[in-house]
């Protein structure tokens, strides 16, 4: 089995300190690179797993991959793609993403759009290679977010 063959279950409260954890592994090589914090890595995961939709992918009981979801202003939104460093470049991200994308069609959706800092480059071009399409870059001040789209059926 492949890491992109394992079952990805809904998350529960009960994971939030273990999502949080694998999140804080899986972005903390970005903060010398963008000069920040990444936003996921400030999230309350006891809260974005009671209002979004939250799936993750265990290994030997361990939180190794997780993806939020969910409708938002602009349509149905990848919120958060987040491997940890060890199971990186094995499809995981993909998997978990394509799921997202299955349920933005199970909801009636026709596409599907996520973002990124403009620095994280090596994430703007693994998305454009699974068919996202940059249509955005917003300001926030000294950086600017990179938004991209990926028609879907």
């Amino acid at each position: 089995m492949t890491d992109a063959d394992r079952p990805l279950r809904p998350a529960t409260a009960a994971d939030a300190e273990a999502v949080a954890r694998l999140v804080d592994d899986a972005y903390g090589h970005w903060v010398e690179r963008i000069g920040m914090v990444p936003g996921p890595m400030t999230e309350d995961y006891a809260d974005v797993i009671a209002k979004r939709g939250v799936m993750v992918a265990e290994y030997d009981e361990r939180i190794v991959g997780v993806v939020v979801f969910g409708a938002a202003d602009e349509g149905f939104a990848i919120l958060n793609v987040a491997v940890h460093p060890s199971f990186q470049g094995k499809g995981l991200g993909r998997a978990l993403m394509e799921h997202a994308e299955s349920a933005a069609l199970r909801d009636g959706f026709d596409s599907v759009y996520l973002y990124t800092h403009e620095k994280a480059t090596e994430n703007i071009a693994l998305y454009a290679r699974v068919g996202y399409v940059e249509y955005e870059r917003r300001s926030m001040g000294d950086f600017a977010l990179v938004f991209m789209r990926k028609p879907l059926g």
